[in-house]
């Protein structure tokens, strides 16, 4: 009898507290707010309770991004990461801002989890296919300046030293690049700050590196468009539903450049030098946008046989890949792990 009066309590309290939510999240209203960053468009939608704390939460976030970007860019001459690719070619080591050392360090974890496929020292080859994609009339690089490019990039040139914070770079004249990775961190910190601020119910849209918080009221959770084909090539974008996790989209369907009737996409391949001809678009989820923006980058050189078995060995991951055809230009393939369509709305 003690156990009935028990659930019979524990009942009456739920009864009680479900009005409450119900009422609070009618209460929270949807905010959206935009801001360039990171050379982008950054979108953050979110729920609060009133305009004024939307408004310091905005701009906390983006105050957070900028701060970032004066760290991780390779754009801004001063910013940490530029002082640091300038003291490239000995054995010392540099102490870094923290934020540089974390993102290096999950860079390097991924680099060695995908030999090589994930490299951020490759700054070099970024600036040689940047030019050429930027030329009125691309060619493509003489080889002797490509493989003198090439002996500038490798990962296991960088080396960490979580005891001081600090980083060396080993090799003469290096350039970190942080195009993978440094979004996906931006869109969770944003999402941290956010959090700090009290608003749970939100979605981080970092130049289409997501991160969501917990769902909308009284949803399941946020919806995701991405873009996508069918095996006909036909254009066919994938719904998903997603919640506390992150996507990230890496592909050549924005940034290309033809040349000699080729295309070559702006995600180099650092075995190569050469930016890559698959013409791929590949979609992570994972936990995190640091770990799925790193993931989407890496998975675009490993292809998709090998990104396929590399994302099914980590946790809380899935993929979607698809690609053209060698039998045909029209002809799309599409590769996807066991668990993707258990996330989407329309597999």
């Amino acid at each position: 009898m003690i156990f009935k009066s028990r659930s019979y309590f524990l009942f009456l309290i739920l009864c009680l507290l479900l009005p409450i939510q119900n009422i609070l999240a009618q209460d929270l209203k949807r905010y959206e707010f935009t801001d360039q960053q990171m050379g982008t468009l950054f979108k953050i939608t979110f729920y609060a309770d009133d305009d004024s704390l939307a408004e310091a939460a905005s701009r906390n976030a983006f105050q957070r991004a900028d701060t970032l970007n004066s760290i991780l860019s390779d754009y801004e001459p001063d910013s940490n990461l530029n002082y640091l690719s300038a003291r490239s070619g000995t054995d010392r080591f540099f102490p870094v801002d923290p934020v540089l050392f974390r993102v290096i360090s999950k860079a390097q974890l991924v680099a060695r989890q995908t030999e090589g496929a994930f490299d951020i020292t490759t700054g070099p080859l970024v600036k040689l296919w940047r030019s050429i994609r930027h030329s009125k009339n691309p060619e493509l690089p003489p080889s002797a300046k490509l493989q003198a490019l090439k002996q500038r990039v490798g990962y296991r040139y960088v080396e960490v030293d979580s005891s001081r914070t600090a980083v060396a770079l080993t090799h003469p004249r290096m350039q970190l690049d942080l195009g993978g990775i440094a979004k996906g961190y931006a869109a969770d910190e944003i999402l941290r700050v956010l959090n700090q601020s009290g608003i749970q119910s939100a979605l981080v849209d970092a130049g289409g590196d997501i991160r969501l918080g917990a769902p909308p009221p009284g949803k399941k959770g946020w919806t995701v468009r991405i873009p996508a084909h069918n095996e006909k090539g036909e254009p066919e974008a994938v719904t998903l539903l997603l919640a506390n996790s992150a996507v990230a989209t890496s592909g050549d369907l924005f940034q290309h450049v033809n040349i000699n009737g080729k295309r070559y996409s702006h995600i180099i391949d650092p075995h190569t030098g050469l930016g890559l001809t698959n013409q791929s678009m590949v979609t992570i989820i994972a936990p995190n946008g640091i770990t799925a923006d790193s993931y989407a980058s890496a998975v675009s050189v490993m292809g998709a046989e090998g990104g396929r078995a590399f994302i099914e060995s980590r946790p809380q991951c899935a993929m979607r890949i698809e690609y053209s055809s060698k039998r045909g230009n029209s002809e799309i393939m599409v590769v996807k792990t066991n668990d993707f369509d258990a996330l989407t709305l329309n597999p």
